[in-house]
């Protein structure tokens, strides 16, 4: 057999071969109701108090598992799939029952993370106008705001959240939930919220919550914050 030939023989042989070699490729999200919005800023855009790496894995993986969860847990509940999610978490009572623990969960964690991202962001400000009003009425200032806040997360045994809440006259208040559990299921709303979840802080921060709580007021931003209060306010604040 001449070179030429051995070599056309062989050749084509591999490209038979890659034709039905199989193609793998990563899972997709399946389809549904519920959506994982982009971050609105870069991942490193809160360094040095939150890094790019903890964004990425907090943002891309576990945000995006609850509304995986999530739209897995209606796919087969076409009136739940349909309902905004403030009215499933208010609601929690009247859904399915086998349903329910994974609403709770999954539908509590993406809307705890999606308010997250949103009143976060690089160059915050600070509070002013009626927001800042109502910080120096019910809190007496920022300051001890701060305070009451971040003693209160660091409470919170195991993972939870920390929240200020708001109230449709404006009163702001602050209160702790487990797990994934929000103040919606309460029928509340909620100004702004800190995940105490290690997942959250512990590259950088390891066992040490109070320093994570302290540094994470460097990344709030306060517009966004006191466009919440006046949502809050008009009756218009979903989650």
């Amino acid at each position: 057999m001449s070179l030429n030939r051995r070599s056309l023989l062989i050749g084509s042989t591999l490209l038979a071969g890659a034709a039905f070699t199989p193609r793998f490729a990563f899972a997709q999200a399946p389809a549904g109701p519920f959506k994982l919005d982009p971050l609105p800023y870069a991942n490193n855009a809160l360094e040095p108090h939150i890094d790019a790496r903890t964004m990425e894995i907090h943002h891309d993986r576990h945000h995006q598992t609850y509304v995986t969860n999530l739209n897995n847990a209606v796919k087969d509940h076409s009136n739940v799939a349909a309902m905004p999610l403030q009215d499933i978490l208010a609601k929690l009572g009247q859904m399915p029952e086998g349903v329910r623990t994974a609403l709770r969960n999954s539908g509590g964690g993406h809307a705890n993370h999606a308010m997250f991202w949103q009143i976060m962001g690089p160059g915050g400000g600070e509070p002013d106008g009626e927001l800042n009003g109502a910080i120096q009425r019910d809190f007496g200032g920022l300051s001890t705001l701060q305070g009451r806040f971040n003693d209160a997360g660091g409470r919170v045994f195991g993972s939870g959240w920390v929240f200020v809440t708001v109230d449709k006259d404006g009163k702001l208040a602050v209160e702790t939930k487990p797990n994934q559990d929000t103040p919606i299921m309460d029928g509340k709303r909620v100004l702004i919220g800190n995940d105490v979840w290690e997942h959250a802080y512990y590259l950088n921060y390891q066992n040490r919550r109070p320093d994570y709580l302290r540094a994470w007021w460097n990344t709030v931003n306060w517009k966004a914050v006191g466009e919440r209060y006046a949502a809050a306010k008009a009756g218009t604040l979903t989650i």
